[in-house]
């Protein structure tokens, strides 16, 4: 698989049976992840590998109501960061942008892998980082879900949630975000 084949695969599906979290696989997803761009190199990004049934079980319990499908995941990566691991250069703010651009390349190899590496916002953050050790200055930015897609639907699923498992959901049109030359009078601000 290319990377255009990667990035045309990855679907956020949530009906998920279960993988072997090996520490291969894990070795394997940072290795992609550490080698992504960021400012001046500093490589702000922070993964936590929750494999251990206790601990995912701590993290399962953090979870948002709409995200119960996450429950089932083999692996859930939580994703952090501070503001000093990485460059602010005249009040702009990298590590977010950074630690993101990591994150998509441990999805897209995910992806390559035939696993399903599903990023939500839905989870109690202060929870997350309690369970997981993070230090209270952090950023847990994101969690990520990792499983392998199952053939038959989740019953946890919302109507909403199921609709997009069957087909991906609508994408914008290119003209609606790339622009050319200039930002447009009329474009999205």
């Amino acid at each position: 698989m290319n990377v255009i084949e990667a990035i045309r695969e990855r679907r956020a599906y949530r009906s998920l049976d279960p993988i072997e979290a090996t520490e291969e696989l894990i070795r394997d997803l940072a290795e992609a992840a550490r080698l992504a761009p960021s400012c001046f190199n500093n490589q702000p990004w922070r993964f936590v590998f929750v494999r251990d049934p206790k601990a995912l079980e701590e993290v399962r319990s953090a979870l948002s109501k709409g995200n119960e499908w996450a429950r089932s995941a083999s692996m859930i990566i939580a994703v952090a960061s501070k503001r000093d691991y990485d460059c602010v250069i005249r009040g702009r703010e990298y590590f977010l942008f950074d630690t993101g651009m990591a994150t998509a390349f441990l999805i897209l190899r995910a992806t390559e892998l035939g696993l399903v590496a599903h990023p939500i916002a839905g989870y109690d953050e202060e929870a997350v980082k309690g369970a997981l050790g993070i230090p209270a200055d952090m950023t847990v930015i994101t969690l990520v879900i990792v499983g392998r897609r199952s053939e038959s639907l989740s019953p946890l699923l919302s109507e909403k949630q199921a609709e997009a498992e069957r087909k991906r959901p609508e994408r914008l049109p290119l003209e609606a975000f790339s622009f050319r030359d200039r930002f447009p009078a009329t474009g999205r601000e």
